[in-house]
């Protein structure tokens, strides 16, 4: 059973419901406003599309996008091992090696008095400088064949050899130095790296119950950071070319963090632009932002990032309530890792609460998987409602946030 976490640092709020100032990222709530109007049209078209009966729906437009980038993507494969063949003369090497044995399997046959398919057997087997020696030449003409069939080969195998060896270099290379693409499908695309990058894969790789979470990094590194079979290196700032090389179309979660080398106005206003990029490429991907300053989150909320994550005030909010409610710190911690203790999942209503009370869903969730309900969300991204009313009624497409020490066995986590 996979153990997918969801947790919200930041309550959402619409942008009527927040308050900002003009500053370094204006710029960026002008260009959030013209996106924001780009798609209301988007969607009015689509409407329009829908009520005349020409629309199709977003999951059967995704499907027929993966199908026609899947042939794309067979395709330039395809041109790509042509290129490779022509660019280290392999199809040269194949015909010489194809001219040499037609050339030994007539002459041998002939002079030596054996069928076609010895002679087939015991070129290949010669060219290969196997020598299993249960043929061999007798005559002069067969014994020079064989000669030139050992020198020759021995050169065209090793170039041979030497050609595919550069293929497995050269990929490698390229991963190491992020110049290759990535082809991972519902995967994590995460912007910029440093220490808070390198505990968020930490923690995606501690759990255990789910598969490991395939991860594309874009970063201004010299070299892929950590060596992970399962992240994928992109070299280079966040841009429509970076985002496009990690597969920005068929990523499921996108996390965009700041870069601590920049001024705090500046890091928050280039992760808005970078925000605003990942949304006009794919408004579908679920985007989470991580700022310093809360009076730049209606920009983000204005391009339509999913969640903000204010870094400084989540840190001084904790060490406060530390200061006021002692051993409060160890509590937030051990929901927050998955290393140990309990932890917070996000599972479906269980059916048969469906229509009844919060208290009731409490209880049952309580008494059946030992389980302590805090937050209730309607529907898979919508609202979320911490510590409901006892009589709040449930509907059947409301997900439970749980506190539990391991997923409910017969509830299946949120992915």
């Amino acid at each position: 059973m996979q153990n997918a976490k969801e947790v919200s640092f930041f309550t959402h709020k619409t942008p009527g419901q927040m308050t900002g100032h003009p500053g370094i990222v204006a710029l960026c709530v002008d260009e959030a406003l013209c996106i924001d109007e780009g798609r209301q049209m988007g969607q009015s078209g689509g409407r329009h599309q829908r009520a005349s009966g020409k629309g199709t729906s977003p999951l059967h437009r995704r499907r027929k996008g993966r199908g026609s980038r899947r042939s794309h993507l067979l395709y330039l494969t395809w041109r790509s091992v042509v290129a490779f063949i022509r660019r280290e003369s392999i199809d040269r090497i194949v015909i010489i090696l194809g001219i040499l044995i037609t050339i030994s399997v007539v002459v041998i046959s002939q002079v030596e008095s054996i069928s076609l398919v010895d002679s087939f057997w015991w070129s290949i087997v010669t060219l290969t400088t196997v020598g299993y020696g249960d043929i061999s030449p007798a005559t002069m003409i067969g014994r020079f064949i064989a000669m030139v069939n050992m020198f020759v080969g021995i050169g065209l195998l090793a170039a041979l050899s030497a050609a595919l060896a550069s293929v497995l270099i050269e990929r490698k290379r390229k991963e190491e130095l992020g110049m290759s693409d990535c082809r991972f499908q519902d995967h994590v695309i995460l912007c910029e790296w440093n220490h808070r990058a390198a505990n968020i894969v930490q923690e995606l790789r501690m759990d255990q119950g789910a598969d490991p979470v395939q991860i594309a990094l874009i970063a201004q590194c010299d070299r892929k950071p950590i060596d992970d079979p399962n992240l994928a290196f992109i070299s280079g700032p966040v841009s429509d070319a970076t985002l496009k090389r990690a597969n920005l179309a068929e990523a499921k979660n996108v996390i965009i963090l700041g870069n601590d080398q920049l001024d705090a106005s500046i890091r928050d206003a280039t992760v808005v632009l970078s925000t605003l990029t990942v949304e006009s490429l794919n408004s579908h991907v679920y985007t989470i932002v991580e700022l310093v300053d809360h009076a730049n989150a209606i920009t983000c909320y204005r391009a339509n990032a999913d969640e903000v994550i204010i870094s400084s005030e989540l840190s001084s909010m904790l060490i406060s309530q530390a200061a006021l409610n002692h051993g409060i710190s160890k509590v937030i911690s051990e929901l927050l890792s998955v290393q140990t203790g309990n932890q917070l999942y996000k599972v479906p209503l269980p059916p048969v609460s469906a229509g009844h009370t919060f208290l009731e869903a409490f209880t049952h969730m309580k008494q059946q998987y030992q389980s302590t309900v805090v937050a209730l969300q309607k529907g898979f991204e919508g609202e979320v409602i911490s510590n409901p009313e006892n009589d709040h009624i449930v509907d059947a497409r409301d997900y439970l946030i749980v506190i539990s020490h391991e997923a409910p066995q017969t509830l299946r986590p949120a992915v």
